[in-house]
């Protein structure tokens, strides 16, 4: 029995039974440890030294969520509810509804592909943006796996398919692999060989908007500390508050630090005054708290994949698909993609997937004879599979932290269930077909 494969099964049941992921995560590790052999010392040492790989990326979601729950208090994101607000209430019927429905998904949307791309902030903008329209979600019944399926799409297929923002780093990251394993390529390939596969993607999420959920779902509107008072927003505060958000950009773009620019953007409110000094502190741990549960998670998630990796089955799972398949392209492909399925949904990070299978996956492929766009197709498809509906990415995690703001939207069965019936799959299949038409 492959140690990969029972962690992961373990995790995803106890998800879906509703067990913390946090306590998922763990009790997968230490199964997939005991079964790769490793004893239960030498399980919790490896998982308990992989922690430490989680901590940057936990701190800088705790800073940015602080950030971004600062800047809600300057009031600008509550005008931008009031006035979709006095949209919807207005006379107009179900005609008015449904175009509010139209503007909530699309503005959901543009944010989520801007975090990604053009403004790098990624998961950063939810706490900002998605609590205070919860009550304007109730209203128009629209249902949140609609919204967490809309916000994954964002956070995702941008990055698998444009080089820039944290595009750049995953194109880099699987080019600079891919020519450790064996194979240079060309940077500029990955977004054409990458185009069928979004493409599926894009295809699931027609089907998530027009087919899943388009039907109404009721909600209780609950308060969430959103006021609908109305708010005095001086042009000073928007000034400091869009040059708190410049600040933060110019830092975070050439460091590469998502820490140093939430800090940069949130000294430039205090400084300037847009922040309260004696609300700052309370307002900086309400933004923590908000993110988390997301910090724990990606840091456990990191000790499972330590784990894993120290048991040496992801290597054994390959050999040993490669060698029940013979010269089976075709059925090679699938088996290689849905290997990267299994081990990115346990590791919940395409990023962090892409080192762990390209020394394995690269001359493999070389040796079914793949062309060099398949094999991109084969890699970026394989890493990037299993992030939509991972309990452990930051790709549901974060879509969960806003919208169950008031305790109404469950991580597992309303952001990773929906996530990973409507993308994964798509994606599996785009997938496949990318590396057939490659070859």
């Amino acid at each position: 029995m492959n140690a990969v494969v029972i962690a992961v099964v373990v995790m995803l049941i106890l998800s879906l039974m509703r067990v913390n992921v946090v306590l998922a995560l763990v009790a997968g590790a230490i199964v997939g440890g005991l079964t790769g052999g490793l004893s239960l010392n030498e399980t919790i040492v490896s998982f308990t030294g992989g922690l430490g790989e989680g901590a940057t990326i936990a701190i800088s979601y705790a800073l940015l969520a602080g950030f971004a729950v600062a800047i809600s208090k300057t009031g600008i994101p509550q005008l931008l509810v009031s006035a979709m607000l006095r949209f919807v209430q207005k006379e107009g019927g179900s005609d008015r509804a449904a175009l509010g429905k139209v503007l909530l998904v699309f503005i959901l949307l543009l944010m989520a592909v801007f975090s990604q791309n053009l403004i790098p902030i990624h998961i950063a903008f939810i706490p900002l943006l998605v609590p205070p329209i919860l009550h304007i979600l109730n209203l128009l019944k629209v249902d949140r796996r609609l919204i967490a399926s809309v916000l994954t799409f964002g956070l995702t297929a941008p990055y698998i398919l444009l080089p820039f923002g944290y595009g750049f780093i995953f194109h880099e990251i699987l080019a600079k692999q891919m020519k450790l394993a064996g194979l240079a390529i060309d940077m500029a390939d990955i977004p054409k060989a990458m185009a069928f596969p979004v493409f599926g993607m894009l295809v699931g999420l027609l089907v998530a908007i027009f087919f899943s959920y388009r039907k109404p779902r009721e909600y209780a509107d609950k308060s969430i500390g959103v006021t609908e008072e109305v708010i005095v927003v001086h042009k000073r505060t928007i000034f400091f508050t869009v040059a708190a958000l410049i600040g933060t950009l110019a830092v975070q773009i050439p460091t590469q630090s998502m820490i140093a620019g939430a800090v940069t953007g949130i000294f430039i409110l205090y400084i300037t005054g847009a922040l309260k000094w004696k609300e700052a502190d309370g307002l900086i741990n309400e933004g923590m708290r908000m993110m988390a549960f997301v910090g724990f998670v990606m840091i456990a998630a990191n000790g499972f994949a330590a784990v894993l990796q120290d048991t040496g089955h992801i290597l054994s799972l390959v050999e040993a698909a490669s060698t029940a398949l013979g010269d089976h392209k075709g059925m090679a492909a699938f088996a290689m993609l849905f290997i990267g399925l299994i081990v990115t949904m346990g590791i919940g990070s395409s990023f962090a997937t892409i080192p762990i299978i390209a020394s394995i996956f690269v001359p493999l492929s070389m040796a079914f004879g793949f062309s060099a766009m398949a094999t991109i197709a084969l890699m970026g498809t394989a890493a990037a599979l299993g992030d939509a509906g991972s309990p452990a990415s930051d790709s549901t995690l974060g879509p969960t932290a806003g919208l169950n703001a008031d305790g109404q939207h469950n991580h597992i069965w309303d952001s990773c269930v929906p996530t990973f019936l409507h993308f994964n799959i798509p994606l599996l299949v785009f997938g496949w077909l990318a590396v057939m038409f490659f070859n």
